[in-house]
């Protein structure tokens, strides 16, 4: 532990659990639920123009998609459509990986949206210590705000256009051919759209307050203005690099040592707020969906 007064930060942590800001943790675990159940929401309202499901069959789905997409241990949790699709007809599977798909890119609009204006906010502070403490040039971090925007932009485009996008994409002959796996995109509109969009939203602004949550507790002190644009660009950051489900907690780990601490010297507190953050919204909702997906193996077998 490279901080020197870590055993100091270790009993204000300890204290926390016990003191006045016991009930942060209890809060946290709470809005993992709704997170999830945001989730669960956004996943039905697409998955209806093929097969209605339930809010609880939906929400099965997710928690099930979260503990494959651990187990198979999946690049950027590419398992958890895997996992999902155990929830429709099997004739249904592969329209539903689609179907799916179009919320991930919503999630993801909002992901660079939010990190993006949080790079804006933060470049004039970035000006100011870039010649003495930044272990990076001004230059690429302008470069990276201007080329995610413009991704942002092109993305958000092709979301609301989704429906003339697959059209146009049923012109060329090879996918022509398998249409029939994407011909239901062709229904969203844009208050549909928008509507999801909007779900990404909550469970973004979800995510931001458990970090917040977790920073207090674990006695990371910065200002409330400016951790929320630092999680912003840290939810940027994970969103870009690729990751493995199992290797996300160290990459975390690294990523939030690299953003947080330049305005922290508190590396036990920032490494905690991220390990809790990827346990409570990752780890402990994967154990439910295997138990789950265990339910759904012995209702099979009987």
């Amino acid at each position: 532990m490279n901080q020197p007064d870590w055993k100091v930060s270790w009993l204000q942590i300890k204290e926390s659990f016990t003191g006045q800001e016991a009930w942060k943790p209890i809060l946290v675990i709470l809005l993992m639920v709704f997170n999830w159940s945001f989730e669960a929401i956004k996943w039905r309202v697409l998955v209806k123009h093929i097969q209605p499901i339930s809010f609880f069959t939906s929400f099965k789905a997710i928690l099930s998609g979260l503990s494959v997409s651990l187990a198979l241990n999946t690049p950027n949790g590419a398992g958890e459509y895997v996992g999902r699709v155990l929830y429709v007809k099997e004739g249904n599977r592969i329209r539903t990986i689609a179907i799916t798909f179009v919320g991930s890119i919503s999630q993801l609009i909002i992901t660079l949206l939010m990190g993006t204006i949080g790079l804006f906010i933060l470049n004039s502070y970035f000006d100011e210590v870039a010649a003495t403490s930044l272990p990076f040039s001004i230059i690429w971090l302008d470069a990276i705000m201007y080329l995610v925007l413009s991704a942002t932009v092109a993305l958000s485009v092709l979301y609301f256009k989704i429906s003339w996008l697959i059209k146009l994409l049923e012109r060329i002959p090879i996918i022509k051919k398998y249409s029939f796996f994407i011909q239901k995109l062709e229904e969203f509109g844009a208050a549909e759209l928008l509507k999801v969009l909007l779900l990404s939203l909550a469970r973004y602004v979800i995510f931001v307050v458990q970090y917040l949550l977790l920073l207090q507790l674990f006695k990371v002190e910065i200002s409330l203005a400016t951790s929320i644009w630092l999680i912003t660009a840290m939810f940027l950051a994970l969103a870009i690099v690729p990751t493995i489900a199992l290797a996300e907690l160290g990459i975390r780990g690294k990523l939030s040592i690299y953003i947080f601490g330049l305005f922290s010297s508190n590396t036990l507190g920032i490494v905690l707020t991220a390990s809790t953050i990827w346990l409570i919204n990752l780890v402990v909702p994967a154990v439910a969906g295997s138990l789950f997906i265990l339910g759904i193996k012995l209702f099979r077998n009987r």
